[in-house]
């Protein structure tokens, strides 16, 4: 029987990795965490990877194991299996936006053409993972890298596109612009 799991998921992870072949991770946060036992301490590792296309797909992932590249191995499979697709237009943001995950809370601005990605340590490595080059960011609450990364992703999930925004009141997009 595992066996017959092991090549259904062959099958359908082939044509995952042609889906997303040109992606690239970077590795926002390695901890080392030690265990007290009997015979001394453990340690181990766990990862915090983004990954993302620079097109506008980005995800996260979290990865723990013994060893180091075993441990990033993890995150990066983890964070393939959650990629979110941000709207960008010219370079930016479409509107401006608030992400909230625990204490970690993130404002995200558009920014003028030639602004680069204005932003701090892991905010920064999921705007330029997603392909977002123009951008305001603030981080407003906790500062730890986990809860960054996933309120900057709930900022980027809640973005819609003015061609969705159109489409959802029946207008042209040119009507949407004129008021």
């Amino acid at each position: 029987m595992a066996q017959r799991n092991s090549n259904n998921r062959g099958g359908r992870g082939k044509e995952k990795a042609a889906d997303t072949s040109d992606l690239k991770d970077k590795l926002v946060s390695l901890n080392r965490v030690a265990k007290v036992t009997k015979g001394g301490r453990t340690f181990s590792f766990s990862a915090l990877v983004v990954l993302g296309d620079a097109k506008g797909k980005v995800g996260y992932g979290l990865g723990k194991a013994r060893d180091v590249q075993e441990c990033i191995a993890k995150a990066v499979d983890d964070a393939r299996k959650n990629l979110v697709q941000v709207p960008i237009i010219k370079g930016t943001i479409p509107h401006e936006q608030k992400g909230k995950y625990g204490a970690g809370k993130v404002l995200i601005k558009p920014a003028a053409d030639g602004t680069g990605v204005i932003a701090g340590g892991a905010m920064r490595a999921v705007l330029e993972s997603a392909g977002v080059q123009n951008v305001l960011a603030k981080s407003q609450g906790s500062s730890n890298p986990h809860n960054v990364v996933k309120a900057t992703i709930d900022a980027l999930k809640k973005l819609r596109s003015p061609h969705d925004i159109a489409k959802a009141r029946g207008i042209t997009l040119e009507k949407l612009f004129e008021g």
